[in-house]
């Protein structure tokens, strides 16, 4: 009777130790996981002057880039590898959407906005641009990352500045293929 205990007991035991005391130091994923929290519930302005929440993008998975309006070349990488992780997930693009969030009132080029078009490109009030920057973690400056929100509208991940394409794009196929089909 007591080995039966014993050997109810023991997948408890282990999974206890496992927790804390043998914590591997190792993870597959190469983006960095942040403390799940909601996206902000701002209202913005897309470039067209129409209102805009990132609420609205709920049920899909989103990358997002937060930056001026003059969009310099470091912009202009993220903007790009936002795109390319994007198309590199083939059927499984739609599963995604991109998102740039402007901090400032300087004008796009028009090259910057065919270039990426498809792109969700809004504009941040100049009174929520603390509040915005403070929902999204970085020991050094939201602007230099990409993140990544879940389908229930949760800041979940962040790129490093400069992100491996194969590497995130492994992320985001792990993190799809977990999720199934449905959000």
């Amino acid at each position: 009777m007591l080995l039966v205990a014993a050997l109810c007991a023991l997948p408890v035991v282990a999974s206890y130790f496992a927790y804390y005391v043998w914590r591997p130091t190792s993870h597959v994923n190469y983006g960095e996981l942040v403390e799940l929290h909601p996206l902000p519930d701002i209202a913005l302005k897309q470039l067209d002057g129409e209102a805009f929440r990132l609420g609205s993008l709920k049920g899909k998975w989103v990358l997002l880039s937060i930056d001026s309006g003059a969009c310099a070349t470091a912009c202009q990488d993220k903007l790009l590898m936002m795109r390319q992780l994007r198309l590199m997930q083939g059927r499984d693009m739609e599963r995604l959407e991109r998102a740039f969030l402007i901090t400032d009132d300087k004008p796009l080029t028009t090259l910057l906005l065919r270039e990426f078009d498809g792109t969700r490109m809004a504009r941040v009030p100049p009174a929520q641009v603390s509040a915005l920057l403070q929902a999204f973690p970085a020991a050094d400056s939201p602007e230099e990352h990409i993140y990544l929100a879940d389908p229930y509208g949760n800041v979940m991940l962040r790129f490093p500045p400069r992100p491996d394409p194969n590497r995130a794009k492994k992320d985001l196929e792990r993190l799809f293929k977990a999720q199934g089909t449905s959000p």
